[in-house]
């Protein structure tokens, strides 16, 4: 009898992957070996949001295997509301790289019934500059102890970060924040996008209060932009 039940049971999990092979469903593996501009699925869980306008959405979402952007998502408002952290979503799109960041664009999803999925921020420092890094694009990361770097304001003078990218914001303009991190003698670039993380969030506050020279550790996304430039949720001093 044990072993019938297990023949059983053992069929009943290679029918149900065979259901997912299927469906067509991709691993993280899979998505990174596909063409660029063809159709991809893959099963993912939402992380955080950017932002909803002209019904699309812009999600930051990871499986326990990778992650993925969606980028300009069609959705309504209201389903838009519903993606929740956490939240196991199937999605099917077309892949797509812009200036190195590579993500799924016209895309559409289902929401799935799963318990939710929060990533833990993986610890990239020592990745930094490595080819390895790229592997964990869109990601949570963190990165510690990393000093800050002095950027050229829009008068040439020096400035710990930048409304826009070019100095040409201003404080009370939800402009994006961009700020430089010395890590190990290496400067990178890191972004706080305005519509992930507002004037109104601490971590927005926490970037306009830096002073160069501030050792710091900061978490957020691996977007890439000709090259790593993570989209930060958190900073704090470093320990």
């Amino acid at each position: 009898m044990k072993k019938l039940l297990a023949l059983v049971l053992a069929l009943a999990l290679t029918a149900c992957a065979f259901a997912a092979l299927a469906e067509g469903v991709m691993t993280h593996d899979d998505f990174l070996a596909a063409e660029l501009d063809t159709e991809v699925t893959v099963e993912t869980y939402v992380q955080a949001k950017q932002g909803w306008w002209d019904n699309k959405g812009t999600i930051y979402t990871q499986a326990e295997d990778g992650a993925y952007f969606l980028y300009n998502m069609a959705m309504s408002q209201e389903d838009y509301d519903k993606l929740v952290p956490g939240t196991k979503i199937r999605v099917t799109g077309y892949k797509a790289e812009w200036s190195g960041e590579v993500e799924i664009v016209d895309a559409s999803f289902e929401i799935l019934e799963a318990d939710p999925f929060i990533a833990e921020p993986m610890d990239v420092t020592a990745l930094l500059g490595a080819d390895e890094l790229i592997a964990h694009q869109n990601e949570l990361v963190t990165v510690k102890g990393g000093v800050v770097a002095a950027k050229k304001d829009a008068n040439g003078n020096d400035a710990a970060f930048l409304y826009n990218w070019d100095g040409s914001g201003a404080a009370g303009n939800n402009n994006d924040l961009y700020f430089d991190l010395d890590v190990n003698g290496v400067v990178y670039s890191l972004t706080v996008e305005s519509y992930l993380c507002g004037e109104d969030t601490e971590v927005y506050q926490a970037v306009t209060q830096l002073n160069i020279g501030d050792k710091i550790d900061v978490e957020g996304f691996l977007y890439w932009y000709n090259g790593a430039q993570p989209h930060v949720i958190a900073v704090k001093a470093a320990e």
